[in-house]
């Protein structure tokens, strides 16, 4: 799963994707479900749009199931009615330099950072709907890689900038299950302990990135 994510260099972020105007940002550390980060979507390739982590169906009713939808099994996109209309109309990136895992060690959960080995933005694919004007998205999950399986059995789909202009594109969401949606190569990865900080979603600040 993908439960945690980091985006420290935002002033990076436009000239990362070719986008002149993008919303006004922080360095984040520590984002967490119901925050709002920036997203592209492919309905607006050209401007970041601001959305909610925890995708909320059009249809919902209630705003919490959002808390249940912050990932979406890739295995289950074309199976699940949350998930089926996105998949095929509503597909977003999410930008990140890092995400974060804990490994089970007893009765203890250690936490550690992922990050691309040259430590440069990477896009979570992903999908979104509008709820009552707001948009909401989900990141897809994976089986691991040899890298995160260690740690955690399922990882965020991460793409690459090829993949990218894909995901974006008409390509009908069979195509994209098929060809896409495949775990990033563990070489291209590196993962690192941090602290037990990260635990907190109050905690938000360069010290939860520093290696332990």
């Amino acid at each position: 799963m993908c439960g945690r994510f980091t985006l420290t260099n935002p002033n990076a972020v436009a000239k990362r994707y070719g986008i002149k105007i993008m919303p006004e940002l922080k360095p984040r550390y520590n984002i967490s479900p119901g925050q709002i980060v920036p997203v592209i979507t492919n309905a607006d390739q050209k401007h970041f749009s601001l959305a909610k982590w925890g995708l909320i169906p059009h249809w919902a009713k209630d705003e919490k199931i959002g808390y249940k939808m912050i990932n979406a099994r890739a295995e289950t996109l074309l199976s699940k009615p949350a998930y089926r209309d996105p998949i095929r109309h509503k597909r977003c990136l999410i930008p990140a330099d890092g995400f974060y895992e804990w490994q089970k060690q007893g009765k203890h959960k250690i936490p550690y950072r992922l990050v691309l080995k040259n430590n440069g933005i990477f896009s979570f694919a992903g999908i979104y709907d509008l709820w009552q004007d707001n948009l909401t998205f989900s990141i897809i999950t994976l089986p691991a890689n040899k890298l995160v399986s260690p740690i955690h059995d399922r990882m965020p789909a991460i793409l690459t900038p090829d993949q990218e202009k894909v995901w974006l594109s008409d390509l009908p969401a069979e195509a994209l299950t098929e060809t896409i949606l495949k775990p990033l190569p563990a070489n291209l990865m590196s993962a690192y302990k941090i602290s037990t900080l990260v635990n907190s979603p109050e905690h938000d600040n360069p010290e939860i990135i520093k290696q332990v």
